[in-house]
């Protein structure tokens, strides 16, 4: 069963649920104020080690668009 990632509407809590494939798209509960919360996109970053032991990303570069020019404000 995969995971899905949810968002509730009242309160902003994220979460994830191990749920059917066919449920993917009903609401789920808040775990935090009980509400209801809607499924959201999942962003997911790949990385590996090169040659020289450093990690890299595969396929593709996420900070490619970046402007800030220090890493440890990156949201990913």
């Amino acid at each position: 069963m995969p995971i899905y990632e949810y968002v509730c509407t009242s309160c902003n809590t994220k979460f994830e649920l191990l749920r059917s494939m066919s449920r993917m798209d009903e609401e789920a509960e808040c775990p935090q104020c009980h509400n209801g919360a809607k499924r959201v996109l999942s962003r997911f970053a790949c990385f590996s080690t090169d040659e020289s032991g450093m990690n890299s990303v595969i396929g593709g570069d996420s900070c490619a668009s970046c402007t800030s020019g220090d890493c440890s404000t990156c949201a990913m």
